[in-house]
């Protein structure tokens, strides 16, 4: 029913042509590349959730908008409507990297292509090395989500229609 995934970021893999006839990964006709396994992982538990679950998971940045296999992959998730939401974290919330992440929240099935994005990134506390999320950010993300309306410099509900103009870059 659902599938929560802070896998490695920008991790190595093999991508050994022989994936290409991996059930997880057939359907895209490309592979994640050797030097960035991000969405490898994200499809290999998109695969593993079931019909009306939903899944989410931390990834950097730069999966809403590398190009070449990783925006094939992307473009193929956005048509068939499995990109739910986009929301967009502090830098420097984890202990092994300082980049900035975002969660990508997918669905198998779902009506409509809508993506909604929401901008955290000015939501947190700095402590010490890192910064950190209050309960009271953490809800405040959730209420933006559950409501999935637009809130000026918080929340977008991107249309389908607009995502494709954008050439299907999901940059917040």
């Amino acid at each position: 029913n659902m599938v929560l995934m802070n896998p490695p970021y920008s991790a190595k893999w093999s991508a050994a042509k022989g994936f290409l006839q991996d059930e997880r990964f057939s359907d895209y006709g490309v592979l994640a590349p050797k030097s960035k396994a991000d969405y490898a992982f994200l499809l290999h538990g998109l695969y593993h959730l079931k019909n009306n679950g939903t899944m989410a998971i931390v990834l950097p940045h730069g999966v809403l908008f590398r190009g070449a296999a990783e925006g094939k992959i992307r473009e193929k998730l956005l048509r068939a409507g499995n990109i739910y939401a986009v929301i967009g974290l502090p830098a420097n919330m984890f202990y092994n990297t300082s980049i900035p992440t975002c969660i990508i929240v997918l669905k198998k099935h779902r009506d409509g292509r809508d993506v909604l994005f929401i901008d955290a990134s000015n939501l947190f506390v700095k402590e010490k090395k890192q910064n950190v999320m209050t309960e009271e950010h953490i809800g405040h993300v959730l209420e933006l989500y559950k409501n999935r309306k637009p809130v000026e410099k918080e929340a977008y509900l991107a249309s389908y229609e607009d995502i494709e103009k954008n050439d299907f870059n999901l940059n917040i």
